[in-house]
């Protein structure tokens, strides 16, 4: 794997040349007859082309040589069929070509899907929506283009050309050299280009991508920019990431702008030299006036598939960064362990676990905890303490380097994503809304639960809302139907846990967008449903942790307190200094 295939701490990797290869060639596999026939009718077609000079000139020389109407009918008629005959072929060609094309882009838009959704989960959080979001959409469509339209044209384009410099070989060998030779000016202008256009492509995609997420972000965070009065530094990091754009785009640009006129100039260089040298011979009696006018014509036919290749080299170039850009989310796809051992019961262990995130400083100093099967534990702790890593890494979303977090004696990263989920579910106060019904939201959890089992989930987290609704379980959510707020998508995240039913579940401030009310009333709820389940809650509000079974303390990445509420106000340490704290200002 090369450098620029292997990702950063904020980006995802890149395909090399040799995975892209494989790809295409993988893709080519899978619809080989339709890709041969594609092949072969387009060197008919070229086959058919080639007839209309060579017949041009056998009417010069019959002509010349006073030969009847007749016979000059003839041979135009024949010109007449050979022309229709390269007009179906083509057409028919396009069309399975076509047809190719949209069948291989389907499938990368269905691997892309399979692939984004494989990703773990740290992986896309730490790259951004901004490069996912665009590799899954501008770089997409661009191998699509690629695949529908420029592939086959520059295929056609080279079994033409091909064909072409064959036929004036044919007519002459010190022509077809002449025509050769007149054409390397084309020769080094593409391999000056293409040394140079991957990188150039590649850093316009990366630039765009920045660019997306910049935006994304700003947008999301309009209200906290306004609030905090970031606007101008906001401002100029968007225009830092434009003008980086802009550079990209210019560099892509200059290529062309220099690639374009030298192809031009080298396309008349050819045709003269032809005219020229084949004048000389004519003179001489060593060529046929026709062999010299069809040997022209076949190189100044010969532009018209050139000019095809060479506009859309530019269009193969910008396609190839992007198939390396889709490409690269195989990379960075987590492959399923070879065999993942089932956990022998439902007890967690945390063992000795240090954690940093890229190449800080760590997070979390030798935590130690044992989670016991069916108790409700309590994670609390001043902000930066280390309480969502720790949850993350309960989770299996992230990875300690040193020490172990296991289910069941088995690590938690080491279980599939399938049988993960099964033991272990971490609610955030991130939350998402799919568009579709609310019965499509929530079956995402459980694709064969009841209108009840839904109704009850919804139930159990004080989701009572939702018998309101016009159409009941579906109605529609999101554009043009029911815009649930941040309370109710928080609560339909809930209810999608509930039809879950996993053994253990994380809850990081998983009611903290529900006024305080709502969230007791939920917690206490989703207590009763969880019962007999692991509950494991990182929570800011402490009557959360006066309920639960046992709190953990954490400081400074630390864990410094584990017992019962009872057990630690008592003690008067860390925790009964938030418990005093907390207390005095609910009841200030």
């Amino acid at each position: 794997m090369t450098d620029r295939s292997r990702p950063t701490a904020r980006s995802l990797p890149i395909a090399g040349p040799s995975e892209v290869r494989r790809a295409a060639l993988r893709l080519i596999r899978l619809d080989g007859r339709p890709f041969a026939a594609m092949i072969g009718l387009n060197a008919l077609a070229a086959c058919a082309g080639l007839a209309g000079p060579w017949l041009l000139g056998r009417i010069i020389d019959e002509v010349g040589s006073g030969g009847t109407v007749a016979s000059v009918d003839r041979l135009a008629l024949t010109m007449l069929v050979f022309a229709l005959a390269q007009l179906l072929l083509a057409r028919y060609a396009g069309y399975v070509g076509h047809r190719f094309g949209e069948r291989a882009l389907a499938r990368i838009r269905e691997q892309f899907a399979d692939r984004a959704l494989a990703l773990p989960a740290a992986v896309a959080e730490r790259a951004g929506t901004g490069d996912l979001m665009t590799r899954g959409t501008t770089d997409v469509a661009a191998v699509g283009a690629t695949l529908r339209d420029a592939g086959p044209e520059v295929l056609i384009a080279g079994v033409q050309a091909l064909f072409i410099l064959g036929a004036v070989f044919v007519l002459d060998p010190l022509l077809g050299a002449c025509g050769v030779l007149g054409l390397l000016g084309i020769w080094f202008a593409a391999r000056w280009y293409l040394r140079r256009a991957l990188t150039a492509y590649l850093a316009e995609g990366a630039a765009n991508s920045a660019l997306a997420e910049q935006l994304a972000a700003t947008a999301a965070g309009a209200r906290t920019i306004e609030a905090l009065g970031l606007q101008q530094r906001r401002i100029a990091a968007c225009q830092e990431d434009i003008e980086r754009c802009r550079t990209t785009r210019t560099r892509t640009l200059f290529l062309r702008s220099v690639l374009f006129p030298a192809v031009d100039i080298s396309y008349v260089i050819p045709v003269t030299g032809v005219l020229l040298i084949g004048g000389v011979l004519h003179d001489h009696g060593a060529m046929s006036l026709g062999a010299v006018v069809a040997s022209a014509l076949y190189l100044r036919q010969l532009s018209q598939p050139l000019d095809t290749i060479l506009q859309q080299l530019e269009q193969v170039q910008s396609s190839s960064a992007s198939f390396a850009r889709v490409e690269g989310l195989g990379l960075a796809t987590q492959a399923p362990p070879a065999a993942s051992l089932a956990p022998a019961d439902d007890r967690i262990e945390v063992a000795g676990v240090r954690y940093a995130y890229d190449d800080g400083g760590d997070v979390l100093h030798g935590v130690d905890l044992t989670v016991r099967p069916g108790e409700r534990l309590v994670i609390v702790g001043p902000s930066g303490a280390g309480k969502t890593t720790l949850g993350r890494l309960l989770a299996g979303m992230d990875t300690p380097h040193t020490g172990s977090v296991t289910v069941g004696q088995v690590p938690v990263a080491g279980l599939d994503p399938g049988q993960l989920r099964r033991h272990v579910v971490l609610v955030t106060q991130e939350h998402h809304v799919f568009l579709g019904t609310v019965r499509d939201n929530l079956q995402i959890a459980s694709a064969r639960a009841t209108d009840a089992e839904l109704r009850a989930a919804l139930l159990a987290v004080g989701a009572e809302w939702a018998d309101e609704l016009p159409d009941g379980l579906d109605t529609d959510l999101g554009h043009g139907g029911h815009r649930p707020d941040g309370a109710q998508a928080q609560q339909l995240a809930l209810a999608r846990v509930v039809l879950a039913d996993p053994h253990t579940l994380i809850l990081d401030e998983a009611t903290a967008l529900l006024d305080p009310s709502t969230a007791r009333h939920t917690e206490r709820a989703l207590a009763a449903v969880l019962e007999g389940r692991t509950v494991v809650a990182i929570a800011h509000r402490l009557q959360t942790a006066h309920d639960a079974d046992r709190v953990a303390v954490m400081e400074d990445g630390r864990l410094t307190e584990l017992g019962t509420h009872d057990d630690l106000v008592a003690a008067d340490g860390a925790y009964a200094a938030l418990w005093h704290s907390w207390h005095g200002e609910g009841h200030g």
